[in-house]
């Protein structure tokens, strides 16, 4: 029994899905970004995840950049794995740093919810 699809009845079908909105891929990018942000996630891997999926372009980096609350994700992310206090050596502010990094969020994300000093110009003591 042969069960080859016409291409043409293939394509007429797509078309009319994505006609009746049931096929969108913008819909599919935004709902993708904001549940891999929910599962702790950052920006970056979320973008290579979508790569690996075969979708790029506008689209993508357009839903990455506009998701509201990467921030709020990072900390969700941080707190479960370490709990609710910052590191307080480097040991543990490095360890923090690395997983983070993994997750796939930026190193000014993760040096922002972490409470690092990230200004260069201030008065060290010296």
């Amino acid at each position: 029994m042969d069960r080859g699809y016409d291409a043409a009845v293939v394509g007429a079908v797509l078309e009319r899905l994505r006609a009746e909105k049931l096929l969108d891929d913008q819909r599919y990018v935004e709902n993708y970004v904001a549940y891999r942000a929910a599962r702790g996630h950052g920006p970056i891997r979320v973008r290579a995840d979508l790569r690996k999926l075969g979708v790029e372009g506008e689209q993508v980096d357009a839903s990455v950049d506009a998701y509201p609350d990467w921030i709020a994700q990072l900390k969700r992310a941080r707190k479960k794995k370490f709990g609710t206090s910052l590191p307080t050596d480097y040991a543990g502010l490095a360890r923090q740093m690395r997983f983070l990094g993994y997750r796939g969020f930026t190193g000014a994300q993760i040096r922002t919810a972490l409470d690092f000093d990230t200004d260069l110009d201030t008065d060290s003591g010296l």
